[in-house]
């Protein structure tokens, strides 16, 4: 009796799972800052313009906006768990394609990444919502999110150093490694789970004669990603996203963090060198702390709503976004400041709007809906930061003007988030009255 109730408590929790979805988060932005650091250097051998160099990083981008709807169908129908495989595969295949010579395999392989990734931004919180326990749920979301900094973090960290002693080709590569580990480690979970169904079906005495009707979790998946198009309303009483408001509020606020976020960590390197006269591989190390301080960043918004209302985590992080934009633009040589409150409102941003956006739906389909809404328009607009900050920095010669978009940016997203969640308040009374 008693191991029975150890065993019971031991699958509480599906460890295998949870370690599964954290390595295979460390693949999922990694890949994308990866070439950041040595982007000089790429422009440089392929003879690239700065507005050309910046497409590397937004290709990955486009593809989030394109390919989301496609990319719940693909989950849909091949399963949470075969679709984490498929999204690790096309990274690693992605990362192989890119060290082809060329700035035509660097484009192919970014955008095979792009397009593996969307797959897994649909589908881990599927998995985390499926296998994980209710109660556990925020934490580990919240380590997911975490993890993705992660792996921004060590590739921003470490490219600059390997493309010193093997040249960034091969620097590039070798990150392939993330992947591979992700492979390896989900391959045993899924393993393990289809042996532990086959036995459970051998014991309760199935048969593959008549098969099961769509329930459980094939069915929570199908309400997660929703129907397609994704933003249409699932079932009744549930609202079609594009007709909420709160949702278009959310998808600006979406757009304009992503379009800040991705046009720092594409010149960020660039811009210390610079700015403060650092080498590459001081500029690379300098530029991981924005992805670093992200990981912690996951974890403020929990925190604080836990001591006030929603409305105070979405200050705090308007406030840290805004705090490092300025200082950028008005004393760069202050970096060091200005990194910590950026990497906190950078990932603490992404939790405010979803956990906003899953307040006010009235339903699965209808949160997969507004998603589906957020980010497609969202990573639209995230896609013109990279290209946009070169051509600025190209045009004018320095940094000010770059930076001065990235404030007018993160001024529009403190608008947007705040009045998302101040709605999400209203939403929350009316439904209590």
């Amino acid at each position: 009796m008693a191991s029975a109730t150890r065993s019971q408590r031991s699958r509480r929790i599906p460890w295998l799972v949870v370690a599964g979805v954290l390595v295979a988060a460390v693949s999922m932005r990694g890949p994308i800052v990866a070439p950041t650091p040595v982007l000089g250097d790429i422009a440089n051998d392929l003879v690239l313009t700065a507005s050309a160099a910046g497409l590397i990083t937004t290709v990955p981008v486009l593809m989030f906006a394109i390919l989301t709807p496609l990319a719940a169908l693909v989950v849909r129908r091949a399963g949470a768990e075969t679709a984490v495989l498929l999204t690790l595969s096309g990274v690693l295949l992605g990362t192989l394609v890119r060290s082809l010579p060329g700035f035509g395999g660097m484009l192919a392989g970014m955008l095979i990444i792009g397009a593996a990734i969307t797959v897994g931004n649909v589908v881990m919180p599927v998995i985390i919502r499926l296998d994980v326990p209710g109660e556990r749920v925020a934490i580990v979301t919240a380590a997911y999110t975490a993890m993705l900094n992660l792996g921004s973090l060590l590739t921003s960290l470490g490219t600059a150093p390997l493309a010193a002693m093997i040249g960034w080709p091969l620097a590039l590569l070798a990150w392939g490694v993330l992947a591979l580990g992700g492979l390896a480690l989900w391959g045993v979970h899924m393993r393990r789970d289809r042996g532990a169904r086959s036995w459970a079906q051998h014991d309760s005495g199935e048969s593959g004669a008549h098969p099961p009707a769509v329930t459980g979790p094939q069915q929570t998946v199908d309400e997660l990603t929703g129907p397609m198009p994704v933003v249409r309303a699932a079932h009744a009483g549930e609202r079609p996203a594009w007709r909420i408001p709160v949702a278009w509020m959310l998808a600006g606020a979406f757009g304009m963090q992503s379009f800040a976020y991705y046009g720092i960590s594409t010149w960020l390197p660039t811009f210390l060198a610079d700015t403060l006269g650092t080498d590459q591989a001081g500029a690379g190390a300098l530029a991981s702390m924005f992805q670093g301080f992200g990981i912690a960043g996951a974890f403020l918004v929990p925190l604080l709503a836990r001591f006030g209302s929603p409305i105070v985590p979405a200050l705090v992080i308007c406030g840290c976004w805004l705090t490092m934009a300025l200082g950028l633009l008005l004393a760069p040589s202050l970096f060091l400041i200005w990194v910590v409150f950026g990497g906190l409102g950078q990932a603490g941003g992404f939790v405010v709007i979803f956990t906003t956006l899953v307040r006010i739906a009235r339903g699965s389909g209808e949160a997969a809906g507004m998603s589906a809404l957020v980010q497609g328009c969202g990573y639209v607009i995230a896609a013109t930061s990279a290209p946009l900050v070169g051509l600025l920095h190209e045009v004018s010669g320095g940094w000010t003007l770059p930076m001065l978009i990235i404030v007018v940016a993160i001024a529009i997203f403190t608008v947007c988030v705040l009045s998302g969640v101040w709605a999400a308040r209203r939403v929350d009374a009316s439904t209590a009255a």
